[in-house]
């Protein structure tokens, strides 16, 4: 027995000596992060687990935790991580002998050896032991690939509640930010509607032409028509909102105003620390450990397949007197010598999608780095323009006062109080919009950087 076994391996040595080389991954897909950001934003604080309860609004918090356990995406993704686990759970089989029982049995007729014919009942009940040998490592492999798939899986649901997370913040801010452009449109239709008033007292008495008063109704209308077109986008924002939550569409309760809103400090995070703190580069990088461990699953076939299998049972039967008990024990070697060039393609299959997942690293690690990069500077510059915005608020707000005071004491035409308050009116927008922008790109850069240390 000992020099049958010793014969298989020595024959399993000799004929895996022509199996191919395994590759290295393409140069030029790791990735160096840099000393330092481009761009410098000052103070800064660690990210805490909970990052969106530092915008300081319950409601916005609420919905945040929310979605993070109710959201169809990420119930996919933990989805995925249960299927990944049952994959990993089903290819540690392959590393256990596998036992079976069953029983073989009939009835037959057949000619004795004395010319005369014989019925008889037979029946073998059997035990089955089998065992694959794995002494070059492809059952191995093949739960390397599958842990290594697993971890994907659990980084790319940690990627999909971070998404869903920064996608709900943002969405209630805009709403907030809807909500604050509905204000500044009902109080520009309250003046317009105090200066069309005027506008027709003064033409009823006779005092200016029909032209000031045709000018103030077109600007009253001109703001009203935007009234309900905002509307609807609210509604579709809360909508949107709803869905991100899991809920059907409807209305989202508010936690306060945009205003109210708290723009925390940026989070602290070195470019050295990215490449751990993101999930989806941990997905990226476990996907190449998992194509790694498939390619040598690949190069495995190439080499001898060596089984050891065992049997023993009864053979019952009405011709026998007594049971008679039966046994096997023995092995077996199978070693590839012509597949078509099948092997081979397989490899150079598994070589090809390692070298996919080598690249789809570097593509998602300088994505990061862009997205940070990018969020960092539009950070540093929403300062100066809400600066820049304020100053031009305050600029349009007091030509608008004199317009109106010198339209009232006949010095000018109405127009020009008009383009006074296109101007304010616009302003005040943009002030709505570049709130909105800070907060959201802090949302944003959240994100950028992973979120909280995993």
């Amino acid at each position: 027995m000992r020099k049958s076994l010793a014969l298989l391996f020595t024959s399993a040595l000799a004929l895996s000596a022509c199996a191919p080389t395994l590759q290295d991954a393409p140069v030029g897909t790791a990735v160096t992060p840099p000393i330092e950001w481009r761009t410098q934003l000052g103070a800064s604080a660690p990210v805490e687990a909970a990052w969106w309860e530092s915008f300081g609004d319950p409601q916005l918090s609420r919905l945040v935790e929310q979605a993070r356990l109710n959201n169809p995406d990420v119930r996919i993704a933990a989805a995925r991580v249960d299927e990944a686990r049952a994959t990993e759970q089903a290819s540690r089989g392959y590393l256990l002998p596998s036992l079976g029982v069953g029983v073989e049995g009939g009835v037959q007729r057949e000619v004795s050896a004395l010319g005369r014919p014989q019925e008889s009942v037979a029946a073998q009940p059997t035990f089955r032991a089998s065992y694959e040998l794995d002494p070059f490592g492809k059952n191995a492999a093949r739960v390397d690939a599958a842990e290594a798939g697993v971890a994907a899986s659990a980084a790319a649901e940690e990627a999909a509640r971070l998404a869903v997370s920064a996608a709900t913040a943002t969405g209630y801010i805009t709403l907030l930010a809807l909500d604050a452009r509905l204000a500044v449109l009902e109080d520009t239709l309250a003046a317009r509607q105090e200066a069309l008033k005027f506008a027709r007292d003064r033409a009823e008495v006779g005092y200016t032409s029909q032209l000031p008063l045709r000018q103030a109704e077109a600007e009253y209308q001109a703001t009203a028509q935007l009234v309900p077109q905002l509307k609807a986008q609210i509604a579709r924002q809360e909508n949107a909102l709803s869905v991100l939550t899991g809920e059907l569409p409807g209305g989202i309760e508010r936690g306060g105003t945009l205003d109210e809103l708290v723009a925390p400090a940026p989070p602290a995070t070195l470019p050295s620390e990215l490449l751990r703190r993101r999930p989806d580069i941990a997905a990226a990088e476990y996907r190449i450990a998992a194509a790694d461990a498939k390619m040598r699953v690949a190069r495995a076939d190439f080499m001898p397949s060596i089984d050891l299998g065992a049997s023993a049972g009864l053979a019952l039967s009405d011709l026998l007197a007594d049971p008679i008990s039966v046994w096997s024990l023995g092995g077996s070697i199978l070693a590839p010598i012509f597949q078509g060039g099948r092997l081979q393609a397989q490899l150079d299959g598994a070589t090809a999608q390692r070298d996919q997942a080598a690249w789809a690293y570097r593509s998602t690690v300088l994505g990061a780095f862009r997205e940070v990069e990018d969020r960092m500077a539009i950070l540093a510059n929403l300062g100066e323009q809400q600066t820049a915005l304020e100053a031009q608020q305050s600029a349009v707000a007091d030509a608008l006062r004199h317009a109106r005071n010198r339209y009232r004491a006949g010095y000018t035409p109405y127009i020009e109080q008009v383009d006074a308050q296109r101007a304010l009116l616009g302003v005040e927008l943009s002030l709505v919009q570049a709130k909105a922008d800070e907060l959201t790109t802090l949302v944003g850069l959240y994100q950028a950087v992973g979120g909280a240390p995993r």
